[in-house]
């Protein structure tokens, strides 16, 4: 397996470039649904740019060394929205499609919790990995050979509140 390292100006560059592609296919959807953690961020800047409501759904499937170790799926009890109801035409998003379990997995929980609201949903992820059971309606890179991405965030899950104090006082002594 290859690597493939992402800095924060590519990052955002391609939440820009998604955020694109949903625009020219002209779907006219009323809500956002990121998956978190790993989709924070990209539902985050979708949901300023197109002035539309976000729901988190909370899911953990990755932990171990680096967090590179995929276990069982884990679903949070519900949605975090700040609406009443969730939209009819739903933007699921997330950063990226890997093994595709966990966003096949997550069309089916929605269906069963919020299938009477919801009329049509749509994926988007930043990158579509080859080895995914499913294809995402929308993503910026297909990846055939399926690289390990390691995204500029990573390096806080490594970090501990006193190493960040360290670095911080590092930098302001050398200033």
């Amino acid at each position: 397996m290859s690597d493939l390292y992402v800095s924060w100006a590519d990052y955002h560059h391609k939440i820009e470039q998604l955020a694109v592609k949903i625009y020219q296919s002209n779907w006219p959807f009323n809500q956002i649904i990121c998956l978190a953690k790993g989709g924070l961020r990209v539902g985050d800047l979708l949901s300023r740019i197109y002035d539309i409501p976000l729901a988190i759904l909370a899911t953990s499937s990755y932990s171990g060394a680096n967090n590179q170790v995929r276990g069982s799926l884990t679903f949070s009890q519900d949605l975090t929205k700040t609406t009443a109801n969730l939209g009819s035409h739903v933007l699921l998003v997330d950063d990226l499609v890997d093994s595709g379990l966990t966003l096949k997995k997550t069309l089916i929980w929605l269906d069963r919790k919020y299938g009477f609201y919801i009329e049509e949903i749509r994926t988007a992820v930043l990158w579509y990995k080859d080895c995914s059971v499913i294809e995402p309606d929308y993503y910026v890179d297909y990846l055939p050979d399926n690289p390990w991405i390691h995204q500029p965030f990573e390096l806080y899950e490594q970090m501990t509140p006193a190493e960040l104090v360290a670095s911080h006082e590092a930098q302001v002594a050398n200033s």
